[in-house]
């Protein structure tokens, strides 16, 4: 099984391709781009994961977003209400990028995926995680234990600032979350 990872649209954008269990290709947008903490979405990374492997996106099962964006939009639209009025400034500003951008972005990653398949489609490919699963995958999944209590704390994610979880194997159970911002 091939998976294409993703992280794009905040900062340090990048792309990995995993093959049955293996790292084969990661990389970061700013290497090419040049521009540090590169937000934009990771075209060169992306080519260079899928030209290291030698395949095209028609060839890759699935390609993992790093965080749930319809859940982070519920989560802001909630602590904005929670802080009124004092995120005022703040809210005025997110909300119109929500609006127009990211709350459209499985339709707007599906096409510009498009461009790295002969098909000129991903449908059905894309799936979303949730931020802190992302964080602790990346940790778990390519270290050397067979088992590991993995702790994830980063300043927000969907819900989520602070995270255990067991990983077993191939599996990574999510054991305790904490929402405290």
């Amino acid at each position: 099984m091939r998976l294409l990872g993703l992280s794009a649209f905040y900062h340090d954008s990048a792309a990995a391709l995993i093959e049955d269990g293996h790292i084969v290709a990661a990389a970061q947008e700013e290497r090419f781009s040049r521009k540090r903490h590169d937000a934009g979405f990771p075209s060169h990374a992306i080519r260079f994961c899928l030209d290291a492997a030698g395949v095209s996106l028609d060839e890759v099962d699935h390609v993992v977003f790093f965080e749930k964006p319809l859940i982070k939009f519920e989560r802001l639209l909630e602590t904005y209400l929670a802080n009124a009025p004092d995120g005022f400034t703040s809210f005025k500003t997110a909300i119109p990028v929500w609006i127009k951008e990211k709350l459209f972005q499985k339709p707007n990653l599906e096409r510009a995926l498009g461009a790295f398949a002969a098909s000129g489609k991903v449908v059905g490919k894309l799936l979303f995680a949730e931020h802190h699963q992302s964080h602790a995958a990346s940790a778990f999944f390519p270290s050397p234990f067979d088992e590991a209590v993995v702790l994830t704390m980063d300043g927000v994610g969907e819900w989520a600032t602070t995270s255990v979880s067991i990983g077993r194997g191939n599996t990574l159970t999510t054991m305790r979350e904490n929402d405290d911002a």
